[in-house]
């Protein structure tokens, strides 16, 4: 396997035809983005591409995809992951395609390294801002494309404002504006908008809060019983863990959903003083990500599950 530039995955890209896109489980709107983007982009140089139908789509993200749903008897000759860091981001009926997985386009520091090449650069913010770049090199930014990859800027950097926003995002984000798309109903969507049961799971959240590290850590958790008893939906509870780090002196937030019976997903955020390595420790527990945000799944009651996090981050933190 081998690393490529942008330039060179363009190029790879203008080779092939019948091509399939792949995102992550529990997609967010920077794989969402990235795949509708770069759809766009291979059928605007006339390639046959589509987008592999993700079951567990968001309303919100949804709308960035859905004209690029692959029919059930496509076979592609060809396919492109985004923004897909490990294998066991791949959800239930996508791992067939691993085979042919021609090129994997991410930005996380624990990529794993999968397919012939791979175009990876942990120093991007988001995914999109690489498959800007690949799609620039294709051909034309138009509305189409831009509108999708600028939902993919925006969501990973939570609208600019998080550590890993970098000049160079900006610079993505204002190519991408100077095309005329409507960035305000994106923000709106994704930042400026909440459901009411979506308020009712912060509320819940917020007021059963548990600190540690004498509060510079706290532990959040959303079990799948809640979830039912305030009829929530995925939708509502997307970006939970954003909350942690809106507490005034902690650097360390980890927030907790329950995926299925004794399952839980890890959502790891910490700040920018370097106290807690989110990559690191999630590593421990058999996931990944950035050094400010990663996650895993880890299996056991909610009790089992924190003492496991905490060891893990203990293990890793900077006095």
């Amino acid at each position: 396997m081998s690393s490529i530039t942008a330039k060179e995955a363009a190029a790879l890209l203008r080779q092939q035809d019948n091509i399939l896109i792949l995102t992550h489980r529990r997609p967010d709107g920077d794989t969402t983005g990235c795949a509708a983007g770069l759809c766009a982009a291979l059928r605007q140089i006339g390639k046959t591409a589509y987008v592999l139908y993700n079951p567990e789509i968001t309303d919100s993200n949804r709308v960035y995809v859905e004209p690029y749903w692959a029919p059930a008897d496509f076979q592609p000759d060809f396919a492109v992951s985004v923004d897909i860091a490990s294998k066991s981001l791949f959800f239930a009926g996508e791992e067939k395609y691993l085979g042919q997985i021609g090129l994997a386009v991410d930005h996380h520091p624990s990529f794993e390294g999968f397919g012939a090449v791979h175009c990876v650069d942990d120093s991007r913010a988001a995914c999109g801002e690489i498959v800007y770049e690949i799609c620039r090199e294709l051909g034309e930014i138009t509305q189409e494309i831009a509108l999708p990859l600028y939902a993919a800027v925006a969501t990973d950097t939570g609208c600019f404002v998080y550590a890993n926003t970098t000049a160079n995002t900006h610079r993505v984000a204002a190519a991408l504006l100077e095309t005329g798309i409507d960035y305000f109903a994106v923000n709106k969507r994704h930042f400026r908008t909440k459901s009411k049961k979506r308020i009712a799971l912060e509320t819940e959240l917020l007021g059963h809060m548990r600190f540690f590290h004498e509060g510079r850590g706290v532990f959040m958790s959303v079990s799948r019983a809640l979830m039912e008893r305030l009829g929530a939906a995925e939708s509502d509870a997307e970006d939970l863990s954003t909350l942690a780090g809106m507490i005034e002196g902690v650097d360390c937030g980890a927030v907790l959903r329950e995926l299925r019976p004794n399952e839980w997903k890890l959502s790891l955020r910490t700040g920018d003083n370097g106290r807690v390595n989110a990559t690191e420790a999630c590593r421990r527990l058999g996931g990944g990500g950035h050094a400010m945000a990663a996650g895993a799944t880890i299996e056991g009651t909610l009790e089992e599950v924190e003492a496991r996090v905490l060891e893990a981050i203990d293990a890793v933190k900077r006095a």
